[in-house]
């Protein structure tokens, strides 16, 4: 809700808005802000700053499940080769396939690596949910926000 404001003229005949109350003034929030020496722009913009730590924080969420993802593609790759004998490039698409919920690519024929793609499979699947919860939280957050659901209800 804005501030109701009144007109009042200038000595140079311009029309100024002037705030009827003090404390949702914009200017002298400024000038409060300056004597405390808080940051201008948090003050005189708060709505691009929360604009800008959103973005901030989701970006350092996507980031962190990026390397929940590579982490477990690595395991995978490390896995494949050394249980498989496969090599290097076979054995980072055939996790990257597992990791993917495509599916194995080779046939595996040993027991060692037939237990370890079991066992890939079931950690992808957790890699999975971990990585879209990490990205999906800065939003659903945002949401209850926006919404106001973040707050607790007193009846």
């Amino acid at each position: 809700m804005k501030s109701p404001t009144a007109i009042k003229r200038s000595p140079e005949n311009q029309i100024k808005p002037v705030c009827l109350y003090a404390k949702q003034c914009p200017s002298l929030q400024a000038i409060k802000a300056m004597k405390e020496g808080k940051d201008m722009d948090k003050v005189l913009n708060p709505k691009s700053h929360a604009e800008t730590a959103f973005v901030r924080d989701f970006l350092s969420y996507l980031s962190l499940s990026a390397l929940c993802i590579v982490l477990g593609l690595f395991i995978g790759v490390l896995g494949y080769h050394w249980t498989a004998g496969l090599p290097w490039l076979d054995a980072m698409v055939e996790a990257s396939m597992i990791l993917s919920g495509m599916g194995p690519v080779n046939p595996l024929l040993t027991n060692g690596a037939k237990l370890f793609a079991s066992l890939y499979a079931l950690f992808s699947g957790l890699v999975f949910v971990l990585a879209m919860g990490v990205v999906l939280s800065p939003l659903i957050y945002s949401l209850m926000k926006q919404l106001r659901l973040n707050k607790c209800q007193k009846d």
